[in-house]
């Protein structure tokens, strides 16, 4: 969403829906920023839509004895009483000049019919957070990266995701760290690693893609330094899993689609193709076949089947390895 003016907000109503509590807390927060900008006095009224009467609206929207201009936001829109669905559509098709309505719904199908109402209204703007899909979390780092004026490389996103996760408050304070502590720098994957690669979850990553290169004995020492800093072993056979998955989806899907059919079909950033493609020369069916196999008996393994974790995936990183055609 580009960021809104006071004109944007003021005798309008701004939706905001979906369940990204992040995104959607964001939204309000650039619609009171812009309000503020144009006026330092203005009020800001919060309500829960579950409380709302036309006569509270009123109250809320009307002038204080300090400011004229002030914005309301009524969360939980899809809690609103029936009874006040139409009070509330006929000041939405003509709000007051020197208020901003902001209200808020979290998704789902309660409050759908009063939603596509509001939409209709020339008044309304509505501004989305659809729930991402694993591939899109690398596109909103770097969209984070460049609000803030920076530059990051699409293996180093995904490399940052990998470290935090798809929590996107998270993300979005990690990409703001890194954007401020490298001003003017393009933001790598080596700046990446050495800021995050610490994270339990990029070490398992690394162990499983070295051992799907075939690179076995480098996979071996990543384990032990793994190990060594406390990485949770399952985390190492989940690293393992998702990387024989990609592989197995994009040889099954990799003949005869266009680049970007094929990325959103095995579920990765087009970046990763790349990766995708050097690692599948060297493999077969069978020997992807073998080692999925390791890879539960490895997670079952460190999971209480076997007394040794440490060797359970000593033993896991030589048999991926090996079950690639070696040339």
């Amino acid at each position: 969403m580009a960021t809104p003016k006071s004109s944007d907000v003021l005798g309008h109503v701004t939706l905001v829906t979906g369940p990204e509590e992040f995104l959607n807390e964001r939204a309000v927060s650039q619609a009171l920023q812009a309000v503020r900008h144009a006026d330092e006095e203005s009020e800001v009224s919060e309500t829960t839509a579950d409380q709302l009467s036309m006569g509270t609206l009123a109250d809320l929207a009307a002038p204080s004895l300090f400011s004229t201009i002030r914005v309301v936001v009524v969360r939980g829109l899809e809690d609103l009483p029936e009874d006040t669905h139409e009070g509330l559509l006929q000041y939405a098709a003509s709000p007051a000049d020197d208020v901003g309505l902001v209200l808020l719904h979290s998704g789902g199908q309660k409050g759908s019919g009063l939603l596509n109402k509001l939409r209709k209204l020339k008044t309304v703007t509505e501004v989305k957070s659809a729930a991402l899909k694993a591939h899109e979390y690398p596109r909103y780092v770097s969209g984070e990266v460049r609000s803030h004026g920076g530059r990051i490389a699409e293996d180093a996103a995904e490399i940052l995701v990998q470290a935090v996760g798809q929590d996107l408050r998270a993300l979005a304070g990690a990409a703001h760290q890194l954007a401020h502590d490298f001003t003017g720098e393009p933001l790598t994957a080596e700046v990446v690693k050495r800021y995050f690669g610490g994270r339990a979850e990029v070490k398992g990553f690394a162990v499983a893609d070295h051992a799907i290169y075939g690179r076995t004995a480098t996979a071996l020492e990543e384990l032990r330094w793994a190990l060594d800093n406390g990485t949770a072993p399952v985390l190492v056979t989940s690293a393992f899993a998702s990387g024989l998955r990609g592989l197995a989806k994009y040889k099954a899907a990799s003949r005869g689609l266009r680049e970007a059919d094929l990325a959103r079909e095995v579920g990765v950033p087009p970046w990763k193709l790349r990766t995708l493609r050097e690692q599948s020369r060297g493999w077969e069916d069978g020997g992807i076949v073998r080692a999925i196999h390791a890879v539960a008996q490895a997670d079952a393994d460190v999971k209480g089947a076997a007394s040794d974790a440490a060797y359970a995936l000593e033993r896991l990183v030589i048999t991926v390895s090996e079950s690639r055609i070696q040339r």
